[in-house]
């Protein structure tokens, strides 16, 4: 049985450190091979590109479908290692969670554990990295996701990252200058808007 479906069964009294730990080692292990074998396609995709430059026609559509099957290829290991990053996150802070168990149900905070949903708890915790953190910043984070609304912090978090990649995509094919890129995520445009807001 999957460590996320004991979780959802048996709550997080009955896991036990070793099986999280022993679990969180396979997935980091995945997520480096599947890292590498990313790397190398995107290394390969570069080569093929290379050998289009300057070839007649025939040769370049036959390397364009080659680099679209390259590409796909690699998008695809892309989902499955965002999907195994995020279960990676889960069972880390598991781990975390269970280290400060004793210390944890002490405080108000277990019982927002006991209460939330086994889903609910397994997003809120995707979205924190507490490993290497001492308890009291481990509360203090437990407390600031089980305080956010976790389908409006979903949306935004998806939003900002949909805007990253548009802003990358837009230094990457030239049209717009790295410096000014980094400007836009500048904090001052906010603070001149609200400023300005205040003065009408």
């Amino acid at each position: 049985m999957k460590i996320t479906e004991h979780f959802r069964r048996n709550r997080i009294e009955k896991l036990k450190v070793s099986e999280l730990q022993e679990e969180e080692l396979k997935l980091k292990s995945r997520i480096n091979r599947l890292r590498k074998e990313i790397d190398r396609i995107e290394r390969e995709k570069k080569q093929k590109f290379g050998e289009g430059v300057g070839a007649d026609l025939i040769k370049k559509k036959m390397l364009a479908q080659e680099l679209k099957q390259m590409d796909m290829s690699a998008k695809l290991k892309v989902r499955n290692f965002m999907a195994l990053h995020k279960q990676y996150m889960f069972i880390s802070n598991l781990v975390v969670i269970k280290k400060y168990q004793r210390d944890l149900q002490k405080t108000q905070i277990w019982d927002k554990i006991q209460s939330i949903s086994p889903d609910a708890f397994e997003s809120s915790l995707i979205q924190v990295n507490l490993a290497g953190k001492g308890f009291e910043n481990v509360v203090d984070d437990l407390n600031q996701i089980f305080a956010l609304d976790i389908a409006d912090s979903d949306n935004d978090l998806d939003e900002a990252e949909k805007q990253m990649f548009e802003i990358w995509n837009s230094v990457e094919t030239g049209t717009l200058e790295l410096e000014e890129a980094g400007g836009l995520f500048s904090i001052e445009k906010d603070l001149e808007k609200a400023i300005a807001e205040l003065e009408d």
